[in-house]
């Protein structure tokens, strides 16, 4: 029988391999991230009132600020915070912007927000604007579309974690590895755990692949299984 003690010591282990194979030689001790562990690394506190959630959201953003926080700040147009409905009930959390996005400064508006987009309002059923909130884990688009390093996850991470806490949604999509690995404080192979659901504070989570993932190899069966994701989430919401 698994004690909660054993539970604990399994998920310190894949925290740590996680740390390990995001690059990190040692546990990450800085000031900035110390000040946020106890409110970020434990289950947030969500509230349920949903006439909060506008002005909450505008205040990670304000927080937030010109950010320069890591990086990726020095090779920024724009940041690129999150859009669509404060009070959505699915969110949608991608890896970081790419050059239509820093262009614009919103989330997904060049080929894989098409994709995306597809995805919601054709495979869906849903408004994007008015159904999702659509955010990535790091807010300023990465050289070269590389994937955000460590340091550059955990400089925006408290920033993720308060869009969801002002937002709770009912569902969370992660999309790719990286979004995933971040959510879940692992890493994870997408391909193996796609179309498999987990909980982020208390949230149900769904893990698929990411609309540019799609693009790079658009088969019909890849095409399929993120099609039965999305008819999981929706049965999730009620739709």
């Amino acid at each position: 029988m698994e004690t909660p003690k054993r539970k604990a010591l399994i998920e310190l282990k894949n925290y740590l391999i996680h740390l390990k194979d995001l690059g990190y030689t040692e546990i990450p001790c800085e000031t900035e991230l110390l000040a946020n562990v106890a409110q970020d690394t434990a289950q947030p506190s969500l509230s349920t009132n949903k006439m909060s959630k506008n002005k909450s959201l505008e205040v990670v953003q304000k927080e937030l600020g010109d950010c320069t926080r890591c990086k990726l700040s020095e090779g920024r147009k724009n940041i690129v915070f999150g859009s669509g409905n404060p009070n959505a009930d699915l969110v949608f959390v991608g890896e970081g912007p790419g050059a239509d996005e820093d262009e614009q400064g919103l989330p997904f508006v060049g080929r894989s927000g098409k994709k995306l987009t597809e995805i919601i309002e054709k495979g869906m059923g849903l408004n994007r604007e008015k159904d999702t909130y659509i955010c990535n884990i790091v807010k300023c688009r990465p050289p070269g579309n590389r994937d955000p390093e460590p340091d550059e996850v955990s400089a925006c991470n408290p920033f993720l974690i308060q869009q969801l806490q002002a937002i709770k949604p009912k569902v969370i999509v992660a999309l790719g590895k990286p979004a995933s690995s971040t959510l879940l404080g692992r890493t994870v192979p997408i391909v193996k755990e796609r179309g498999t659901w987990h909980e982020y504070a208390g949230i149900k989570l769904m893990l698929t692949f990411h609309p540019s993932y799609l693009i790079r190899f658009y088969t019909l069966e890849n095409r399929k299984a993120v099609h039965e994701d999305m008819k999981k989430v929706l049965k999730e919401l009620g739709r």
